[in-house]
């Protein structure tokens, strides 16, 4: 880097570290322009993601698919990231790279807390690191690149899985049993909202319930992907509790969960 500061000023935010430092580096900088604008050819849109409490801790799923317009861009697009051992990450909006670049500098943020202080940062200070991103983010959600995520993980203070939602201007709300986001998200939270007590299911009928609500949002919305059995691409799943780590957790493919 050809910058010289104080790297002691950002304390043990990276993400302060390069606003500070180099902030051209960061995905909101630089004017989008055109390839910003809403409704332009080569932006992939169309997902579901969700997440919902169980017994043990939380279960983040998102379908695969991503449209440009009425076509197919990609079937096998990942929206659901491990975020650190306890937590994860699901997309929803303009994806590839708005999506990806924040991601990865929340995945880097979370290690480099990690490193600089020697423990973990809480649950709830990841969903605030979070949100003061996806704030930052905001020029490029005013020009059609919405990046809205999911974040949701097991809480090691409160021994319990929490959900938290974002607006694109950075507001951060917690939900108290499931949610979901993108084009399926409403039919993926009427399917939820049919399953009774689901804070008070073991992980498997956890797991198949989301699975279960992305297969009746993929029914109902065209921009979301149901599971393909012919080309083996199924939906994403990842848990957080105390005995897992959602970064390593396997997908829901060939049914393995």
């Amino acid at each position: 880097m050809d910058f010289f500061f104080d790297r002691h000023a950002a304390g043990s935010s990276f993400f302060d570290l390069v606003r500070n430092g180099s902030p051209g580096l960061l995905p909101q900088f630089g004017a989008a322009g055109r390839e910003g604008g809403e409704g332009m050819p080569g932006v992939p849109v169309g997902t579901t993601v969700m997440a919902l409490k169980y017994q043990a801790g939380v279960v983040i799923a998102g379908d695969r698919q991503a449209t440009e317009g009425y076509q197919v861009a990609s079937r096998r697009i990942e929206k659901v990231y491990g975020a650190d051992g306890y937590s994860a990450v699901a997309i929803a909006g303009a994806r590839r790279a708005p999506a990806s670049k924040l991601v990865r500098l929340f995945q880097t943020e979370l290690a480099h807390y990690e490193k600089i202080e020697g423990m973990h940062l809480s649950l709830e200070g990841k969903a605030n690191r979070l949100a003061q991103m996806v704030r930052a983010n905001l020029p490029l959600a005013m020009q059609g690149l919405v990046v809205v995520p999911i974040f949701a993980g097991y809480d090691l203070k409160q021994g319990e899985g929490r959900i938290f939602k974002y607006d694109v201007a950075g507001g951060r709300y917690e939900e108290t049993e499931y949610h979901s986001i993108g084009s399926g998200g409403k039919d993926a939270r009427s399917s939820l909202k049919k399953a009774l007590s689901i804070r008070a299911s073991p992980k498997d009928e956890a797991v198949r319930t989301a699975l279960e609500a992305l297969y009746d949002a993929a029914d109902e919305d065209r921009g979301t992907g149901g599971p393909d059995f012919v080309r083996g691409i199924f939906p994403t799943v990842k848990l957080g509790d105390p005995d897992r780590d959602p970064g390593r957790a396997r997908g829901a493919r060939g049914g393995h969960l």
